[in-house]
Parts: C-alpha cells; sequence; structure tokens
C-alpha cells in the first residue's frame, strides 16, 4: 500500500531578521531583496541547532498524528546542513524520540531533499518493508552562507518540517524525480579538502554561491515538466488539484509556473515572505501551515514539488 501523511510539524528559529535588518549589515534593500524574491524577514538560528529543530518538527508531526514513538520504523532526514558528519541527523532524531524500532538515515538532495524522502518511504511500504515513517526535512543554511554575499545570503532561512506517513489503502498516487549533475555547478558549496599527512591543504571550510539567472531558468523550465508527468502518470488533472505546494525559493519561480500550467495563483500557498528559501525543509513547513490553518480536508489532491542543488527536482501527487 502506499504512503500517506498523517501528521505534519514544523519548527522555526525565534530569532527573526527581516530585509531592514539586513540593510544594517550590507549593502542591500527591502525593495531590492523583495522585488526580486517576495521575501521579506526570514527565521535565523542563534541557539537552535539542525538537530533541535528537526526533533521539534518530528515530535510535533507525531502528535498531529497520533502516532508513538514505538510504532516508527523508518526515519528519513533531507538536508545538507547537519550539526555532525556523523551520526546523521536522523540517527539523532531516533535517539531524541525514543524510536528505537526505526531505521534511520539522511539523504542529501538538496532543495528536493523531502520529495526524496517522501519517495524511499513510498517504496519501503510499497514493498512491506515499513509501515509507519517519519520524512523530515531540516536545514540551518545561515552557517553555510558568505554574510557579505548579497546576492545569496539574503535568500535563505533556518528551519525544520516533518511529516508523519503510514502505509494505507490511499496516500501518494505518483511520483516523478529527476536529477542533472551535469548542471551541478549553478549552486554549490564545497566540503572540506584533503588533508593528511601526504598533502596539505586549507581546513577552511567553503560558502554556498550561486548561478541565480542558471537556478531561476531551471525551475521555471523543469518543475512545470514535472508536476505534469506526476499529474499523467496519476491521471488526474490539474484543476483537480487543491494545492501546488512548492518549494519557496523564489516568488517570481512560484508564479512562472502557475503561469505555464494554466493554474490560478491563489492554488500556490506560499511562505517565503516570512521564511525564505530553507532548502529541504521548504516543502515540509509550508505543508505544516497549510495543514494547521485547516485547508486541507481528507480525500483533496495536492501537489508537492522541490527543486534545487544537484540539480535534482521532485514532484508528486497525492490524497490527503
Amino acid at each position: 500500500m502506499p504512503a500517506r501523511i498523517i501528521g505534519t510539524g514544523s519548527a522555526l528559529p525565534e530569532k527573526v531578521v527581516s530585509n531592514q535588518d539586513l540593510e544594517k549589515l550590507m549593502d542591500t534593500t527591502d525593495e531590492w531583496i523583495k522585488s526580486r524574491t517576495g521575501i521579506e524577514k526570514r527565521h535565523i538560528a542563534v541557539t537552535e541547532t539542525t538537530t533541535s529543530m528537526a526533533v521539534e518538527a518530528a515530535v510535533r508531526a507525531m502528535e498531529d498524528a497520533g502516532a508513538a514513538a514505538e510504532e516508527i520504523d523508518l526515519i528519513i532526514v533531507g538536508t545538507v546542513s547537519g550539526d555532525m558528519c556523523f551520526p546523521s541527523t536522523a540517527c539523532q532524531i531516533q535517539s531524541a524520540i525514543k524510536a528505537s524500532n526505526a531505521t534511520a538515515f539522511d539523504i542529501n538532495a538538496a532543495c528536493a531533499g523531502f520529495l526524496f524522502g517522501l519517495s524511499i518511504a513510498d517504496a519501503y511500504m510499497k514493498s512491506g518493508a515499513a509501515k509507519t515513517a517519519l520524512v523530515v526535512g531540516a536545514e540551518t543554511l545561515s552557517k553555510m552562507m558568505n554574510w557579505e554575499d548579497r546576492g545569496t545570503c539574503v535568500l535563505f532561512g533556518d528551519g525544520a518540517g516533518a511529516a508523519v506517513v503510514r502505509s494505507e489503502e490511499a496516500g501518494i498516487i505518483s511520483m516523478v524525480q529527476g536529477s542533472d549533475g551535469a548542471r551541478g555547478n549553478a549552486l554549490v558549496c564545497h566540503n572540506r579538502e584533503v588533508n593528511n599527512p601526504y598533502v596539505k591543504n586549507s581546513c577552511a571550510l567553503d560558502y554556498t554561491s550561486m548561478d541565480g539567472q542558471a537556478v531561476y531558468k531551471f525551475a521555471v523550465k523543469t518543475v512545470p515538466l514535472a508536476i505534469m508527468q506526476a499529474l499523467d502518470q496519476a491521471g488526474v488533472s490539474a484543476d483537480q488539484v487543491k494545492y501546488f505546494i512548492l518549494h519557496q525559493a523564489n516568488i517570481r519561480i512560484i508564479e512562472a509556473v502557475a503561469k505555464k500550467m494554466s493554474q490560478p495563483i491563489e492554488k500556490f500557498p506560499t511562505n517565503l515572505q516570512e521564511c525564505g528559501n530553507i532548502s529541504a525543509g521548504s516543502v515540509p513547513i509550508l505543508l505544516d501551515f497549510v495543514n494547521k490553518e485547516g485547508k486541507l480536508n481528507k480525500g483533496d489532491k495536492i501537489v508537492l514539488a522541490g527543486f534545487g542543488a544537484g540539480l535534482t527536482w521532485g514532484a508528486a501527487v497525492l490524497t490527503w
């Protein structure tokens, strides 16, 4: 049976940084940021960590689902900004929530990480290898930014979103995924270089760099195609979809996708105005916002879509 989302949760840092706050730190303006991205503020971690936010989101998702820790038999975390190389963020969540029966691991598909995690959970359930899973997208991107690079750091925020999924009769109907590593240099952050007794390199870590135009062109072309492929596979028309919950990278991308699909922008909820781009956390956080606002009813058809570094993308059609 397919995976069905039965509960959602999210967590954001307490510190809110507005565009006006950034004007005091660098050569930028509220108008410059808002007109190009739609972002007005973002949450930035001070005391929070990727793991602490992931745990908080997971606990809230379990409470929403009415699921006990011992029921969870799979934990998957999408992240590019874990607190440790190992153990994984997923194993740290397992320990924190005492989900002793769960298999736990992280994946790196950048901004499509939650969609890739959801696909893996769905495959586990269809094979009978799992019945109840916790899928999390969590990021502390602020630690990966050059805060003197106004073209990049103003875009991103920190936070975590989670969903409890269970093997049921209805749930994920179709899933489309893809990668294009040949264009991966459009969005990059290098890890530490080789440094050992036989070679000496810098131990300094790199910052995120992005070719904004390349990412924009990729997104506005690839995302509508992926969504339409997923809809075709599901036998669902775009008009039957209640909401398209897209990765919150840029309001211009979302508007372009809506236009290409001939769908009203009202069917594309957003929270980038207050959260910015949270990579793998973006889709599950927005999903939780929409769920907590009471906008989803059992049986609704919705689309989730993520896209970003790799380049990677994923789209899912599901029944709520």
